[in-house]
């Protein structure tokens, strides 16, 4: 079994097709299916079905999947540890954010990272909170930036705070509350609001003060981008409680104090047992050094 069969399937897994899977890995469709049949032999199952209209993963190729990336991910992190020995970062760096991330310019950050270690593959995905914790209890990021109740904490991962921050109302300029030098949440819960997603932890800090108040409130737009939700709001469909460390970022909106606001923190997180040069290296332009192995 080859690493390069190994990759052959996951490009398959991931893009549901030979051709676009040859098209990633820089190869020709017929040697790459080639590989692919090869493995199956060894293997003795069928890794995919194939039909003229699409490409999945048999029973068999659900339980290759998860070794195989574990394999590759060994043998890119042994390199990385090689080059690293010899003074080289390479590999790769994924790193997770929070749609509303304030507390580090991650675009300059991740800016001045390419300028240090050019050799580095970076690459960045935008999710929820907990979702960013699972992959990196995974491997499938490096490093993430999150935004928590102040009740909470990450669990299973190395951790650093990097700031607490008070939610604001953003409003529609046109809005009754928008000429209000500050609100409370009573005031707000006679509003309809645009919120993230039931079951998040950017929708955990404001559900968790609304309900430690003895309110109720009506959520009766669920959206996953901030951008979105401030365009939701500027057509005066619903208010929102956003960072406010956060907002300035958003247009066409206006901003108001809240008496008795939630708060949340931002933390940076990584996996210490699986730290590779690259995410340290990271991490050390983002100055946490005293934590990482």
């Amino acid at each position: 079994m080859e690493l390069q069969q190994m990759r052959y399937v996951l490009a398959v897994a991931e893009t549901n097709s030979f051709t676009r899977a040859a098209e990633r890995c820089l190869v020709v469709q017929s040697a790459l299916s080639h590989q692919i049949a090869r493995l199956e032999r060894e293997l003795g199952a069928r890794l995919f079905e194939r039909t003229s209209r699409r490409v999945r993963l048999t029973a068999a190729g659900e339980a290759f999947l998860p070794a195989a990336r574990q394999c590759l991910e060994a043998a890119e992190r042994a390199g990385s540890e090689v080059a690293a020995a010899v003074g080289e970062i390479r590999g790769r760096l994924t790193v997770g954010v929070i749609p509303t991330v304030a507390a580090v310019d991650v675009p300059a950050a991740l800016h001045t990272f390419r300028g240090r270690y050019p050799h580095v593959r970076i690459g960045l995905r935008v999710g929820a909170s907990e979702k960013l914790v699972e992959q990196i209890k995974d491997g499938a990021i490096e490093v993430a930036f999150l935004g928590l109740p102040v009740s909470d904490r990450p669990q299973g991962v190395a951790t650093r705070e990097l700031g607490r921050d008070d939610l604001i109302a953003v409003v529609a300029p046109g809005h009754p509350l928008a000429v209000e030098s500050e609100v409370d949440l009573q005031r707000l819960s006679t509003e309809v609001f645009v919120d993230f997603p039931t079951g998040s932890a950017g929708r955990a800090q404001t559900d968790q003060a609304f309900a430690a108040a003895g309110i109720t409130r009506e959520v009766a737009f669920e959206v996953t981008a901030a951008d979105f939700m401030a365009r939701l709001i500027h057509q005066g469909l619903g208010v929102a409680l956003l960072p406010s460390k956060y907002v300035p970022a958003l247009t066409d909106v206006v901003t108001v104090p809240v008496r008795d606001a939630p708060a949340r923190i931002e933390h940076l997180v990584w996996n210490r047992s699986t730290v590779t040069p690259a995410a340290k290296a990271f991490l050390d332009v983002l100055g946490v050094v005293g934590d990482v192995p």
